[in-house]
């Protein structure tokens, strides 16, 4: 079993040089949103370095690795394929604009460098569970794990599905989505993308060290409920989607719930 400092270094060391490949690559195309199409690929990078490190991997170590890279290059994709031909995203553009001819460089701190640095800290169940794992049997924690997990995937992948056949059509263009899944939850990708780490954490607890990093999950879910999931993306929704405050009133932004007007929400 390898010295889980030398494999969280490593680690570090692995996603620094991955992030700043990424700077480099924003500055050559002045688009620095590039860095939310490799999130997903990042994690998957963490899970084979560190399934690398651990010498013999256990039945649980493969199984962490299939899950997270089933999602990281899952959503690296749709985000790529997403975002493809359509220039920086507006979030980026107001922080160039605020920090003019300077966000060259401060993009590789404030965007790539931090990006990394939650790359790193949310991972830490997968790095510890992946490098330290005894090879002890799989439970009925694990199952329990790859259940929520799954169900995370499917939330996330359908309600991406979901927005992007809408989006697709002429006549929806400036209209709220609040079909299939977006009818009981404003965010079901988001809602799904922390249900899946809660499930992954489930998973890696099968190795005792891991409870301690319950932080780890817990900040992936702060990040979309309270940072930059909901509250950045809603703020932009109320100003250009007529009709969105009503939406609000009338479905759950985060968990699954029954609308509170039935029937078709506001348009």
């Amino acid at each position: 079993m390898p010295d889980l400092a030398i494999v969280l270094i490593i680690n570090a060391a692995a996603i620094a040089a991955f992030v700043f490949l990424q700077w480099v690559a924003s500055v050559r195309l002045a688009d620095a949103s590039i860095v939310d199409r490799f999130w997903g690929t990042g994690f998957v990078l963490v899970a084979i370095v560190s399934l690398v490190l651990s010498g013999e991997p256990s039945d649980r170590s493969w199984l962490l690795l299939a899950l997270v890279t089933i999602w990281g290059l899952r959503l690296s994709i749709y985000l790529s394929w997403r975002n493809w031909g359509t220039g920086e995203d507006y979030r980026y553009q107001a922080m160039r604009k605020r920090f003019g001819p300077g966000f060259k460089w401060s993009s590789l701190f404030i965007v790539f460098g931090f990006q990394g640095f939650l790359t790193w800290f949310i991972s830490l169940p997968l790095q510890i569970a992946l490098a330290t794992d005894t090879g002890g049997p799989i439970t009925w924690l694990d199952g329990l794990g790859a259940g929520v997990w799954l169900v995370g995937i499917l939330f996330e992948s359908i309600g991406d599905g979901q927005l992007a056949r809408f989006k697709a059509r002429p006549e929806n263009k400036g209209v709220v989505m609040d079909r299939g899944l977006w009818r009981y939850t404003r965010h079901p990708n988001y809602f799904g993308d922390a249900l899946l780490w809660w499930g992954m954490f489930l998973v890696a607890s099968g190795v005792p060290e891991v409870a301690y990093t319950v932080a780890s999950p817990a900040a992936m879910t702060f990040l979309l409920m309270r940072v930059s999931g909901v509250p950045l993306l809603e703020r932009r929704l109320r100003k250009t989607r007529p009709g969105y405050a009503r939406y609000i009133g009338a479905t759950s932004a985060f968990i699954p719930w029954p609308p509170k007007n039935p029937g078709r929400g506001p348009a």
